[in-house]
Parts: structure tokens; sequence; C-alpha cells
């Protein structure tokens, strides 16, 4: 296939601009990531009138603007329609992070994509979706680019000298949870593209999971605002009980650690739950959690294939063609390679002294993507349907999936972390 029908396809041009991205970072081509923390009006003020901070603000905006002028690739349009889209985009995306960057927000987990989601549904509730935004809302090419970028932060030598325990109650977690959560949405009659996402969602890391799920099905994204508005509403009173059972259980800090870890499903919550139980606690949840994300590349090319053989028609293919090799590999979603290359950069080939000093920046850059796919996100979705989605079958798959994920990671994290005193 020629480089310019290459660039063409939606998932080449995200496993192409990702990598370029951490590649630059790699070699020097980087900046100060932003900062949206505050806890006081007076904060907030300083936060935007820093130069420093505005400038790197701005420095996102230019990267996300080069990569909206490289979707003409994928459909051509105006290029001022395109300025005016991304702009636009960005500003509620960055509006996203300032409101989860409160203090009192942070503390309870909720992150920048559910309130991106919101303003995105308020924007299109109040003013509705010009046609000409519309046509720039490349909602996957976000999505799948900031997963790549995402690559560069699961480093498989981290995970393993953190502690194999945590990478053991990891696998065996996420294996079990997904395939109850899969099994449950079938008996509860959910559609397969829904069932995918909301199992890889309460089994491995949230909404991430959910992200590439999503991105490896091609699924629609009013089911994925769906699933992650989902996670972030379970998650807040998990957040508070589970320190609670913990302490009335009498689990160790270890213990109660890997539990949190396993069975919350955002990143921002387990740090918060964690933080409730003491040091140990956190550093325990953290190391599962993290060994959950680095499944994230292989659950995606798992469910690929899965989805490959499930669904046999690609075009002009009949439906009742043999899957094979050559079928599985035009529905295998291609920015997965460069997740899987960018997490091998990072773990076996970027010294720690680069990781250190570009970790910062791709995770603001990885943000800036998601928060903007979930503006558009909103901007697509109807609320009136959100709501009505599946007449709450969805809901009571994902409630009953974690009720299981709370009480099998339990019994697994007292066994397993038993004698782990510190």
């Amino acid at each position: 296939m020629a480089a310019k029908n290459i660039l063409k396809n939606e998932d080449w041009l995200s496993f192409t601009a990702g990598l370029i991205i951490v590649v630059l970072a790699i070699v020097g081509v980087q900046f100060g990531a932003p900062k949206f923390g505050w806890a006081t009006a007076s904060d907030f003020l300083k936060l935007i009138s820093t130069g420093s901070n505005l400038l790197s603000i701005g420095l996102i905006f230019i990267v996300l603007l080069i990569l909206g002028f490289a979707t003409k690739l994928l459909r051509p349009k105006p290029t001022i329609s395109i300025f005016i889209s991304i702009f636009i985009l960005f500003i509620l995306s960055v509006g996203s992070q300032f409101i989860s960057g409160f203090k009192p927000v942070k503390y309870y987990g909720f992150e920048y994509v559910i309130f991106a989601l919101l303003l995105g549904i308020l924007v299109r509730s109040i003013f509705g979706l010009p046609k000409w935004l519309e046509a720039n809302l490349h909602t996957e090419f976000f999505v799948k680019t900031g997963l790549v970028v995402l690559g560069a932060s699961v480093i498989f030598r981290d995970i393993l000298s953190a502690g194999s325990l945590g990478l053991i109650q990891a696998l065996a977690v996420v294996l079990a949870v997904w395939f109850f959560a899969f099994w449950v949405g079938g008996k509860l009659k959910i559609d397969d593209e829904l069932r995918l996402m909301l199992a890889s969602a309460v089994s491995i890391c949230g909404e991430s999971a959910a992200i590439a799920t999503a991105g490896a099905i091609n699924a629609d994204g009013k089911k994925l605002s769906y699933v992650v508005s989902l996670v972030l509403i379970v998650a807040l009173p998990m957040l508070i009980l589970l320190p609670l059972a913990a302490t009335w259980l009498g689990l160790n800090p270890a213990q109660a650690g890997a539990w949190l870890g396993g069975t919350i499903d955002t990143s921002g919550a387990v740090v918060a739950a964690g933080s409730i139980l003491g040091e140990t606690a956190l550093k325990y949840s953290t190391i599962v959690k993290f060994s959950q994300n680095v499944l994230i590349g292989f659950a995606a090319v798992g469910i690929s294939v899965f989805w490959a053989f499930k669904n046999k028609k690609v075009g002009d293919i009949p439906e009742k063609q043999k899957v094979n090799f050559k079928l599985i590999w035009e529905r295998f979603p291609k920015f997965v390679l460069g997740f899987i290359l960018a997490s091998l950069l990072y773990s076996f080939v970027v010294s720690p002294e680069t990781i250190s000093q570009t970790k910062d920046y791709l995770k603001g850059i990885q943000t800036a993507f998601f928060a903007l796919a979930f503006v558009s996100i909103g901007l697509e979705t109807d609320f009136s349907v959100l709501l009505k989605t599946g007449n709450g079958r969805p809901a009571w798959t994902f409630i009953i999936a974690q009720t299981f994920n709370i009480v099998f990671t339990l019994l697994l994290a007292w066994f397993l972390f038993a004698n782990v005193n510190s």
C-alpha cells in the first residue's frame, strides 16, 4: 500500500501521528506540560495568567491543530473550518481539565473525561451542532492517537520490579471479571459492541480500556460515552465505601491496596482511595492498577481478533467466507501496533532519564487528545438518548459485574497478600 493511501486510513494515520509525537519527545522535541490543579480562586487566576503555563497550553493547541489539518487526508474540508472547530473543541477540553483539576473534584476521583463529555452535551443542547463543526469531529482519530501516546506510559520493567504478586492478581482478575461481565451482558441481551466495552471497562482499567476496546472494534461513540459515564458514576461510592470496608474487614495495608487497585476503575479514584488508608496501601493499589494497565494492549489485540471472527463481512467479502489471516489483518486496529511499539520503546530502549524527562509531556498530550475526543462525543450525543440506552440493562450488567469483581478480588487479594508486611 502506498504511503499516501496508508495515511488516508484513520488507523494508520493515528499510528503515524502518535509515534511521531513519541519519537520527537525522545529526541528532545517537547515542552513543559500545562498545570490544571488548583484549590482557590487565586490559584486559578495564577494558572491562567502565568506565562509559562499559557505557553504550554498554547503549544498543545498547535500540536492538535497540526493534526487537525492532517485529518484533511481522511475527509476534505475547508481549512478555516478546521481551525475554528479545533479551537472550539480545545477551549471546551481545557475547561474540562480545569474543572477536574479543582482540589475537591480531584479528591473524589472525577476525571476530566466526564466533564469533557458533559460540556459537549451542554453545548449541543444549547446551540445545536452545525454541519461544518460535525465534519471536523474526528473522534476516533483523536482517541486512537491518544492511545498510541498512552503506550509510552506502560513500562513493563516498572511493573515487574514492583512485584509479581500484583501482576498475578491483575491477570487473574482481568480474565475472570471480563468473561463474567461478557456472560452477564449476553444474558441481559446487551449488543456485542456494548458488552465488549462494558466487560473491558469493569475488568481492566475503566475508561482507558473502554476507549481502547471502542477503537479496536470501531464502536459507536455514543455507547462509549455511556460506558465512561457508568465507570465514573460507580467509582465515586466505591472510593468512599471500600476503604471503610477494608478497615472493617481487618485487611493489612497490602491486601487493602491490592483490593482497591483491582476493583476501582479509574486511576484517580484508586489513588484517592489508597491515600485514605496510608502510603503502603497506596503503593499496592498503584502496583495492581498499573499491572492492569499493561494488559490494555493485549486486550485490544485479542478483542480485535475476536471481532474479526464475530463479524466476517468486510466490504465485498461474503458473509459466509471462512475467516482467514487476511481478513483478521483488515479488521485489526493498526493503532494498537503503535501502542505496543511505544510501550516497547519505553520499556526496553529509552533510558530512565529520558522517561523521567518526557513522561509529564506525553501525559499532557495524551490527556489533550482524550479530552478533545470526549468533547466531540458529547457534541455528537443526544442526552435523552444516552439516558434511555438499553432501558437500564447495560447499567445492571456493569453493577452485577462490578459486584462480582469486588468479591472475587477481595478473596484473591486476601490470599495473595496475606503475608506481605510492607
